[in-house]
């Protein structure tokens, strides 16, 4: 598929191949069509994947990406097998998110980026790491330090664990 002369692999691809580990290649891009507005873009993984780097048990987790888009977007397909490949790789889970945020810098350069990683209790305890990016030298990296700074200050109620 061509978007804006853009090339396009996975979309509409019926001969989808998943990844069998971490595999950031399989990430890829489109042009930002609104470059003149200022927009979030969220996405939602509630079936995130991923393996205990020690004792090799499966880790389960939702993974909020929320995004401020420059010049170029993810893709959504592409962005799904990405978060797939996880399923086989051994991280603890703030690696998990920290390296996902800086695939998506790289790959996209965004304005503001951040990973939420919501995993499910092991051993009695839930952890929620949280990461974010603001591009160095504008008021996107000032937003980042105030989200930051004040992030989960008030918690949602947990009652999906």
């Amino acid at each position: 598929m061509d978007r804006n002369n853009e090339k396009l692999n996975l979309l509409g691809n019926k001969n989808t191949n998943y990844p069998t580990d971490y595999d950031a290649s399989v990430l890829e891009t489109f042009e930002n069509k609104h470059k003149d507005n200022d927009y979030f873009v969220k996405f939602n993984c509630p079936e995130f994947t991923s393996l205990c780097p020690i004792t090799g048990q499966p880790d389960f987790a939702t993974i909020y990406i929320s995004y401020i888009p420059n010049i170029k977007m993810v893709e959504s397909k592409s962005l799904k097998l990405y978060l797939f490949s996880f399923r086989n790789h051994g991280d603890f889970h703030e690696d998990c998110v920290n390296i996902i945020m800086k695939d998506l810098i790289k790959l996209m350069e965004p304005k503001y980026i951040e990973v939420w990683g919501k995993f499910t209790p092991r051993g009695g305890i839930s952890i929620d790491p949280y990461c974010n990016y603001g591009m160095k030298g504008t008021k996107w990296e000032e937003l980042a330090f105030e989200r930051l700074s004040k992030h989960d200050m008030y918690p949602e109620k947990i009652d999906n664990r």
